[in-house]
């Protein structure tokens, strides 16, 4: 991430044109648009699959990290193959060097981390404008990204938990872990003190998570997954989590794929999975088990792609587990599988 020369332009309106194809795709087809809203404008790139005849499908809100692009990211993730395997549709909103520099997301600045604001409400806005253009179940609508893009994706879920289904972050940092730009740098480095989140409507459902990081990074720190793990944690009413104190989970996993070993850990309640983190180790900042056709990808370690898809699967919306302040880690003893 790099975050120098912030600079804001956005251009105000209402409308969004209508994507038109950019460049073919050997399955489905790789769209381009742009659209505006009263909070700003930005391009984007959606996938469709070739799959999608008008059926309701999954909708996943990608959100690349810094310097990259859509398409850079697509190649990286590798996203768009399991879009066609599973039929979904992949949206790729795009953060230009006119809002940013190096096209970092600004996860960082308060103007840009609540509900109806800055970049939360223009990734809003652009969501249901395709949910609107498209047949998608509004029960899987689902959001996730790396690095800067994934603590846009923490702010998304964060302020739109009735847009988003379930969020997934790789790489990236807890609810306003940064107030400015030398905060943000110092949770990069070394994590920061949680925020206790406020202003939630008491009765609201949890919001699943899934979070991936390596713990050879050295752009972002591997204490803020598990910062993210507790905030999420705590915000979400699991009993026993006090504020500023770790969680435990309920279930770890450990074990090697493609050159890399990993720790996976459950935080479970008596219904299902509300949190699941993969701590990959030797991974640095780069997608796990991603592409080098894309930038900030290692193709040794787990299938982050694959992992999310599989956990957005498991957790639509109208299965969420009971309204905040009802919910239990379960069980209390720790169990370990190993894996090969």
């Amino acid at each position: 991430m790099y975050y120098r020369n912030v600079t804001y332009r956005f251009t105000l309106g209402r409308t969004a044109a209508a994507p038109a194809p950019s460049r073919p795709h050997a399955a489905g087809r790789w769209l381009a648009g742009a659209f505006r809203s009263a909070h700003g404008r930005r391009n984007y790139k959606l996938y469709v699959p070739g799959g999608y005849a008008g059926q309701p499908v999954a909708l996943l809100v990608l959100l690349h990290g810094c310097t990259q692009g859509p398409e850079d990211f697509a190649a990286a993730t590798r996203m768009n193959e399991l879009a066609d395997r599973d039929t979904f549709l992949v949206l790729y909103p795009e953060q230009p060097e006119t809002a940013n520099e190096r096209r970092c997301w600004h996860w960082f600045e308060p103007g840009h981390q609540e509900r109806s604001h800055g970049e939360p409400a223009i990734l809003a806005a652009l969501t249901r404008s395709v949910m609107c253009a498209y047949a998608v179940d509004p029960e899987r609508v689902n959001v996730a990204g790396l690095s800067a893009g994934g603590a846009m994706a923490v702010v998304l879920g964060t302020t739109y938990p009735g847009l988003c289904a379930a969020v997934g972050v790789h790489s990236g940092l807890p609810y306003k872990a940064g107030g400015g730009l030398l905060s943000a740098w110092m949770a990069m480095q070394v994590g920061t003190p949680l925020v206790e989140w406020r202003g939630a409507p008491v009765g609201s459902q949890p919001v699943p998570l899934i979070v991936f990081h390596g713990d050879a990074d050295r752009t972002v720190s591997v204490a803020n997954a598990r910062q993210l793990v507790t905030q999420w944690a705590r915000r979400h009413g699991l009993t026993g989590v006090s504020y500023g104190s770790g969680v435990e989970p309920t279930l770890v996993r450990r074990g090697h794929a493609a050159g890399y070993a990993y720790t996976q850990s459950l935080y479970r309640t008596a219904n299902q999975t509300l949190i699941e983190q993969w701590i990959v180790h030797g991974l640095g900042h780069a997608w796990s088990g991603g592409s080098p056709a894309g930038s900030r990808a290692d193709p040794r370690g787990p299938d982050a792609s694959a992992e999310l898809v599989r956990f957005f699967a498991q957790h639509p919306m109208q299965h969420r587990i009971p309204a905040l302040g009802q919910l239990a880690l379960q069980p209390t003893g720790l169990e370990t599988e190993f894996a090969a």
